[in-house]
């Protein structure tokens, strides 16, 4: 058996299914939400948690940290999106946007800026949270926003729905946004470490993949469901482009761009789960490929080719995962409630 690559550090128990997990830029906290409403916030050594919000009966679906981990956003069924400031201890609620008859599902921290971006329905609002403002809200028209992306550059805002993929560029909202065409509705989209790269997975079982400056993509088809999760390595393999992994159904689909410019994308079948998975993610700075499935189990995939340990603890199954910013530990929530913490195994610990 090869030996192990992260074991166990805690896990505790919140009161209903995880629904997200975002990590603070240093790696020593992150913050976890529940369909009960929670938000709590863990310190990834101990566990130690402190409740931010406590259960209310619904749920919080999407929770963001911004680039400088001084504010934490988090959105869903009520509509309303809570910033607190996590400068202090305990962190302190800052801000409450109403926003009535909506759930609030995707929002993303600008990469550079304490910008949020959130999705309204049928629009997406802007909200710089240094000056308590609104910087621009957007029209996508043609449906509700599925999912939404800042380039890494911060130069634009990527919007998602039905039948396209729209880019605004930031400090010109009020232009007509480019419009990228993907036949059917786009239900998430991801944008390559390096900026080269747009992948849209898409309702219709296809996945599109443009080169940034270019208008034609390339269409990837026999998926056996939607193409619900998306992720990107931060490395690059062969072609000069980053790895990109995509999960439709029970099969996770490791795509790696050809040498030549002019040439496609080879498919690896990753055919090990036997649940809907829910959610991708590569370590940074590495191959190493997370998925957590319905299944009760979380892979792991060295160079994402081939299984190298399975993780478990959740027994209704795995609903999302985050590896922390430096890569040191894994993050995973479960469909019950757990949210479990793994790190690396030390060689030459007697671990593994």
């Amino acid at each position: 058996m090869p030996k192990s690559i992260l074991s166990p550090t805690w896990q505790t128990l919140l009161a209903d299914y995880v629904t997200a997990i975002a990590w603070l830029p240093d790696g020593c906290r992150l913050v976890a939400c529940s369909a009960a409403g929670e938000v709590v916030l863990f310190d990834a050594r101990t566990g130690r948690s402190v409740a931010l919000q406590a259960k209310q009966g619904l749920s919080v679906d999407a929770i963001a940290v911004s680039a400088d981990g001084q504010f934490l956003a988090a959105g869903g069924q009520d509509g309303a999106v809570r910033i607190w400031s996590m400068a202090g201890d305990p962190p302190t609620l800052v801000t409450e946007l109403e926003n009535a008859r909506v759930w609030v599902d995707c929002l993303q921290w600008h990469p550079h800026r304490p910008e949020l971006a959130v999705g309204l329905g049928r629009y997406a609002q802007v909200w710089d949270a240094a000056g308590q403002a609104v910087v621009t809200t957007l029209n996508f028209e043609a449906s509700s926003v599925l999912d939404l992306a800042w380039h890494p550059s911060g130069d634009a805002l990527l919007l998602a729905g039905n039948q396209s993929v729209k880019t605004w560029r930031r400090g010109a909202w009020d232009d007509d946004p480019l419009i990228r065409e993907t036949g059917g509705a786009s239900g998430a989209i991801a944008i390559s470490p390096d900026g080269q790269y747009l992948a849209s997975g898409n309702n219709d079982r296809t996945l599109l993949v443009w080169a940034w400056d270019n208008p034609y993509p390339w269409q990837m088809q026999g998926f056996s469901g939607k193409v619900r999760q998306l992720a990107w390595s931060t490395v690059k393999a062969q072609g000069n482009a980053p790895l990109l992994a995509s999960a439709s159904a029970e099969g996770v689909v490791v795509w790696a761009k050809a040498e030549g410019e002019a040439e496609g994308w080879t498919a690896n079948v990753l055919d090990l789960h036997n649940g809907t998975v829910r959610a991708i993610a590569f370590q940074p700075q590495s191959k190493l490929l997370a998925s957590a499935s319905e299944d009760g189990w979380v892979c792991l995939w060295q160079n994402a080719a081939q299984a190298a340990q399975i993780l478990e603890g959740a027994a209704d199954g795995f609903s999302t995962l985050a590896w922390s910013p430096q890569g040191k530990h894994l993050a995973a929530g479960g469909c019950g409630g757990e949210v479990m913490v793994w790190g690396q195994v030390l060689a030459g610990k007697g671990f593994g």
